[in-house]
């Protein structure tokens, strides 16, 4: 049931802005935003209907990854804690008075609704979300995760793919790249933090902020530019629960896209668009906590104020990381980012300051135990959020419930060491954890480890969006691998 405090809060909220519609979000299973819009009047004349039951109804087929066309009728119930009043300014073109409309994401359930008999969709992905934070709850824990979005605004991408056996081609403009011959850019991998007027893009990344924090109630604490040469930038918001948390990035992607869409510009969380520049990640940082006490804080830690508890929780996720990132670096495009050189991390080590290995320990304040937490440095924003944060918990409690100790921390750049040195690593890490040392090097290589490293993932995850996930993303790496790619002529045509 919904909360009555939040659904009258809502409803007093629409009528005194005179709402004329509610635009309900979800997303499909590849965590694409999808969304169908209804007259305010569905919620504001049955609240207790839209709240507790669905505002509407759609075809679940026709949504990647959801259902098959013989069961194909799907509500959407909208969670009143996700409201938030859509800006007029880029949500309508100049002159049309379509009337202010508010923003809702929804949970889905299946249709043939009766009183009492209403039942959540499996392949939901919040769904995934939520059972994780339910999961925890029996325990008296919460878990709490701090994504670090990386994104790219560009000032237009041209791509050629609708006939693949003539030519495929893709152009990207973008006032700050290296590659411009207008000065001031950007050099690449030189792009963190530069003051203006270098950083060109600085005015709409203070508008995203301003409109996540005064539109959609998303507390931002910093934005700044980040390393590569073209528009990268990347937003940092408080961190939440999973679902919530998820919920926000899903929010931070609706805003970026339109409001570089008002610009005439053009916005992706692709993990690596440009080669021989970094790539967009997502940092995720996380930590357990019962009640007012973070599980992961021990002060008598020398190393690190690490407790042993987040060390279990990190033997899971390395335990498991060659199949995690099936869940979070679930795109072709991620394992480009997932390369030396780039600040991308390939190595299964954990380290309290090295950013060459996949999990961190940031250590900027001792002594503050509200600060101890883990960073993943693996994930990218082109994952189902939902399902990442989710498939990220059951990774580390898996650790937790099987005391996975993880091999010492290697404090030395891996990139730097020498093949006897990594060796040497390598050989700690198989004999402890049973996994080689590196991450997958290509999508169908980390769907083959989800493949035969799965069962900690529930009960968290259903059978029925694994094997979803599993089959979809079979498909496209294997479709996707066999497309000729432009750089194999210029390597290969005269051979």
């Amino acid at each position: 049931m919904a909360d009555p405090e939040a659904v009258s809060r809502v409803v007093e909220t629409m009528k005194a802005e005179n709402v004329r519609w509610v635009d309900i979000h979800f997303v499909d299973v590849p965590g694409r935003l999808q969304h169908m819009t209804f007259p305010a009047r569905e919620v504001l004349d049955d609240p207790e209907t839209a709240f507790n039951i669905a505002v509407g109804g759609f075809d679940g087929s026709s949504i990647t990854g959801f259902t098959m066309i013989n069961e194909s009728d799907m509500l959407l119930k909208p969670v009143p804690e996700t409201f938030a009043l859509i800006p007029d300014d880029w949500q309508q073109p100049p002159g049309v008075a379509a009337g202010k409309t508010a923003r809702f994401i929804a949970q889905v359930y299946w249709g043939g609704y009766k009183k009492g008999e209403a039942n959540r969709f499996e392949k939901d992905p919040r769904y995934i979300a939520e059972r994780a934070e339910e999961y925890l709850k029996e325990r008296g824990w919460t878990a709490y995760f701090g994504p670090e979005v990386e994104f790219m605004i560009l000032d237009k991408v041209e791509v050629e793919v609708d006939r693949p056996w003539k030519a495929m081609k893709v152009e990207i403009t973008a006032r700050e790249a290296a590659w411009n011959t207008q000065m001031p850019v950007i050099r690449f991998k030189q792009g963190y933090v530069p003051a203006n007027p270098y950083d060109k893009l600085f005015w709409i990344r203070q508008e995203i902020a301003t409109v996540l924090e005064d539109y959609f109630g998303i507390q931002v604490e910093a934005h700044h530019h980040e390393v590569a040469s073209p528009g990268q930038g990347e937003i940092d918001f408080r961190f939440d629960t999973a679902a919530r948390v998820a919920d926000k990035v899903i929010t931070l992607k609706y805003v970026v896209k339109n409001i570089a869409a008002k610009y005439g510009m053009v916005a992706t969380f692709m993990p690596k668009p440009v080669y021989a520049d970094n790539g967009n990640g997502m940092h995720t940082h996380q930590s357990l906590w019962e009640g007012d006490k973070n599980l992961f804080y021990d002060p008598n830690d020398e190393y690190a104020e690490l407790s042993q508890l987040a060390r279990y929780y990190i033997g899971g996720i390395m335990k498991h990381a060659r199949a995690l990132v099936a869940i979070t670096n679930p795109t072709t495009s991620s394992y480009k980012r997932l390369v030396p050189g780039y600040e991308a991390p390939i190595y299964i080590a954990w380290s309290k300051a090295n950013r060459s290995a996949i999990i961190r320990v940031p250590n900027y304040m001792r002594g503050i135990a509200k600060a101890a937490r883990i960073e993943f440095r693996a994930p990218d924003p082109s994952t189902n959020p939902y399902l990442a944060f989710a498939a990220m918990l059951a990774a580390g409690l898996d650790g937790i419930q099987k005391k996975i100790e993880p091999p010492p921390p290697v404090d030395k750049n891996i990139y730097a060491m020498t093949p006897e040195e990594r060796r040497e690593v390598e050989e700690v890490v198989r004999k402890q954890l049973g996994v080689p040392l590196q991450l997958p090097r290509t999508l169908c290589e980390a769907i083959e480890e989800l493949e035969n490293d799965h069962d900690w993932l529930f009960p968290i995850f259903t059978k029925e969006i694994l094997e979803t996930w599993i089959e979809m993303k079979k498909e496209e790496c294997l479709r996707i691998e066999s497309y000729p790619h432009p750089v194999e002529f210029y390597e290969y045509f005269d051979i």
